[in-house]
């Protein structure tokens, strides 16, 4: 009998919530993410990586895989989910709704690294500071799946800790399959495998033959992400030895992880000032296990960048380092956490001025993202790629991974499948040599980029010289250039590129330098005059 109120206690509505008081704050906190993704989730102007992922995805599945391993290298799994999304029949919706949905399912993981890590309340405030940052915001509806990087890493890391902490051949492989997956979405997963091993050795001897044996298993069922990622980094110019064009020495190290703070916070050195010490104060609440963890992550990250030869077309940037921004908060929140031991109203002002602050470096770091794109570029894009899905021909061949294109693919499945990228010269080359006898070229000019001389909503008509063999066609900010008749060669292909390319540096367009660049050095290639310079870009196009 005297059981029976205990189970009612048990059950109570006080009791449950004293229970589920963090699951159910997380729980509010991914609903209202969500919401915002999903409202906002066609705010951003459509992008050429994103292009890029789909035109690679709208292959046959060995064609995307042999595209990935042989011409352009890196983590295959992002293709694979493009591939999904664009064999379903969608297009970049779809695409950016993969990229929402792997971002939300991240928080949860977020609260359950922070509870491992340090506790309820720092889970729940680390949750709170991960959602609002334009890190996260901002790469939930970009469709370069950063944010399936950020859920693998957060999977992986908590099979690591579930595996140090009781063990067994199931949970060492669960840790496996969620670093092959990490491995598999991003080339610098492996830079969380080492500082994974750092910690093992650091903290968790007692469980070195266990993890050697996963480690080996990682090592060697990767062996295909390592080769495409050997790919990727030719390519790039990627080595080690430190010293190279980006990131060349300790100092530019700190500044990249300075910048990487503000974009995980706000980016106003005043506000990125206060919580890199923020954090480096809450490193000192961390449990022991959790604060050794974040050292060696933190550490390993360091010394590989600081350690590596970056060449001129590499570019780290914060989203690379996706996967340490929940440490970040995490160590972050354990201050706020501290400080409302003493004053729980002054850690609550703390915690919601930093969501304020957050939101408004994500407006001011991508405005678009809130304001959505000008009505008039809109018009302009739409009425573009309605002309281009209506007049191109199936063999035409399209110069760089332009976004107008993936409109014009969205509403004609049959828009030509051969892309030139525009940023690298020898793949450049490889795909026209390919293609056979080529049918016309077309160009795309955009005066609208941030990256112009003046970005602009309109663009004057202009044909390159001579003038004959191209048709002109102008749509808002939008110049599209195309030759009447089949260019047939890559010689002529190139040489034709040249003369258009050139109108766009005539007017101010920014990556203009670039596209020419590689449009000379391909042609040098193809002359025989050996191995080229690499083009300088900050994208895979």
């Amino acid at each position: 009998m005297e059981t029976a109120p205990a189970a009612g206690a048990r059950t109570s509505p006080h009791v449950r919530l004293a229970e589920w008081w963090l699951w159910l704050g997380v729980g509010g906190v991914t609903v209202a993410a969500g919401a915002f993704l999903l409202h906002q989730l066609m705010a951003w102007p459509p992008h050429e990586d994103e292009t890029l992922a789909l035109f690679v995805g709208r292959d046959s599945l060995p064609g995307v895989v042999e595209h990935v391993t042989r011409d352009r290298g890196g983590a295959p799994l992002h293709f694979l989910v493009a591939w999904t999304v664009a064999h379903l029949g969608f297009g970049l919706g779809g695409l950016r709704l993969a990229s929402a949905l792997f971002a939300l399912a991240s928080l949860p993981l977020v609260a359950l690294l922070g509870l491992r890590l340090a506790g309820r309340r720092v889970a729940l405030v680390a949750t709170v500071l991960v959602a609002p940052s334009w890190l996260f915001l901002f790469h939930g509806v970009y469709g370069r799946m950063y944010s399936l990087f950020l859920f693998c890493s957060l999977l992986c890391t908590l099979a690591l800790l579930e595996a140090l902490e009781r063990g067994g051949r199931g949970r060492w492989a669960l840790w496996v399959g969620a670093a092959l997956l990490m491995v598999a979405t991003h080339p610098y997963g492996v830079l969380l495998l080492g500082g994974q091993a750092a910690y093992v050795l650091a903290a968790r001897r007692d469980r070195i033959r266990a993890a050697v044996v996963a480690g080996v298993a990682v090592l060697v069922l990767g062996i295909p992400f390592w080769l495409t990622d050997l790919v990727l980094a030719d390519r790039f110019d990627v080595g080690v030895g430190g010293g190279g064009e980006k990131l060349g020495g300790p100092a530019a190290v700190l500044r990249y992880f300075w910048r990487s703070a503000g974009d995980a916070t706000a980016g106003w050195w005043p506000v990125t000032l206060a919580v890199v010490l923020a954090a480096a104060v809450g490193l000192q609440w961390l449990r022991r296990p959790g604060r050794t963890l974040v050292l060696c992550l933190v550490g390993f990250t360091f010394a590989a960048f600081a350690l590596a030869k970056l060449g001129g077309s590499a570019s780290p940037e914060s989203r690379h380092l996706i996967f340490l921004a929940p440490f970040f908060a995490i160590a972050v929140a354990a201050t706020v956490v501290r400080i409302g031991r003493r004053t729980p109203t002054i850690a609550v002002a703390l915690t919601v001025g930093l969501v304020l602050v957050e939101i408004a470096w994500a407006w001011h770091r991508t405005s678009p993202l809130f304001e959505w794109e000008p009505d008039a570029r809109q018009a302009a894009r739409a009425e573009a790629e309605s002309w281009l899905a209506a007049t191109s021909r199936p063999d035409d061949v399209l110069f760089g991974y332009e976004p107008l294109y993936l409109g014009a693919w969205e509403r004609n499945r049959s828009f030509p499948t051969t892309v030139v990228p525009r940023a690298d010269d020898r793949l450049a080359l490889r795909v026209i040599e390919r293609a056979g006898d080529l049918g016309r070229g077309v160009w795309v000019l955009d005066a609208s980029r941030r990256n112009n001389l003046k970005p602009r909503l309109e663009i004057e008509r202009r044909l390159p010289t001579p003038s004959a063999p191209y048709e002109a066609r102008v749509f808002g900010p939008f110049l599209v250039l195309r030759t009447f008749d089949r260019v047939h060669t890559p010689k002529a292909f190139l040489y034709y590129s040249a003369r258009a390319l050139l109108v766009g540096q005539q007017l101010g367009i920014g990556d203009a330098d670039v596209n020419i660049r590689t449009v000379v050095l391909a042609e040098r290639v193809r002359r025989g005059y050996g191995p080229s310079l690499r083009s300088r870009s900050s994208n895979s196009r």
